[in-house]
């Protein structure tokens, strides 16, 4: 919901959600993790906590007011983007991601719906849900994200970190450029498939530079993980 601060008609989003649901469906632990890494987090290109409180049947928490509304709404309306635009978006989205790692926290739920846009066109990543903290030699194993976006070591149950952010990543960076993601089937199991075993490629009628085709591939591959 859109709420005001009554003392200054600052604007802020509420989150609501009802205790007896999240223990109904087993997320009260997520949400205890989510509200410690809105905590945790400073960056310009995250949405942090400004505000937490709670009722007796609800927690509360109080975010940024992000005016632009979410990525996917702007990518649904323009249907792909100039690759400069591309490359600024995914520019605030890697310092975001590096921030959180800094922090030992892996996001695991990239997608344009999970990213805001303010009044000045910077983007920032919301919605902390399937984040997790992990110590540096540890990896999760949760099977959790966005299907079109999940990275292959996700899929297999291998054990992912860090690599899977970047992965989705580059799937991000190859939909706002050409308007759908690079593995994407409406047969789930096919889609798995594809995104184990398939190469990335590009549509012949729609012009990306070598530089951004270099950097989908390799990001996808983790060869740039010691750049980033």
């Amino acid at each position: 919901m859109l709420v005001k601060l009554k003392d200054t008609g600052e604007l802020f989003a509420l989150k609501s959600m009802k205790k007896a649901e999240l223990v109904e469906k087993d997320q009260l632990e997520h949400t205890k993790v989510e509200k410690m890494i809105l905590e945790k987090i400073d960056h310009p290109f995250l949405v942090g906590l400004e505000y937490c409180f709670q009722t007796k049947e609800k927690i509360f928490f109080v975010m940024h007011f992000m005016r632009g509304g979410e990525l996917f709404q702007h990518l649904r309306k323009e249907k792909r983007f100039p690759e400069s635009r591309a490359k600024f978006y995914g520019a605030t989205i890697a310092l975001a991601l590096g921030h959180l790692h800094s922090h030992h926290i892996i996001y695991r739920d990239m997608k344009p719906e999970n990213i805001l846009m303010d009044d000045d066109g910077y983007l920032a990543l919301t919605d902390f849900g399937m984040a997790k903290v992990l110590a540096d030699d540890t990896l999760a194993n949760s099977f959790c994200g966005t299907p079109e976006y999940l990275a292959p070591e996700v899929i297999t149950a291998s054990g992912h970190g860090r690599e899977a952010d970047w992965w989705g990543l580059g799937i991000l960076m190859y939909e706002l450029l050409i308007g759908i993601p690079p593995f994407y089937h409406q047969n789930h199991n096919t889609m798995f498939q594809l995104i184990q075993t398939a190469e990335v490629k590009f549509h012949p009628q729609i012009k990306v530079s070598n530089e951004a085709k270099d950097f989908i591939v390799r990001v996808s591959s983790k060869l740039l993980l010691k750049i980033v």
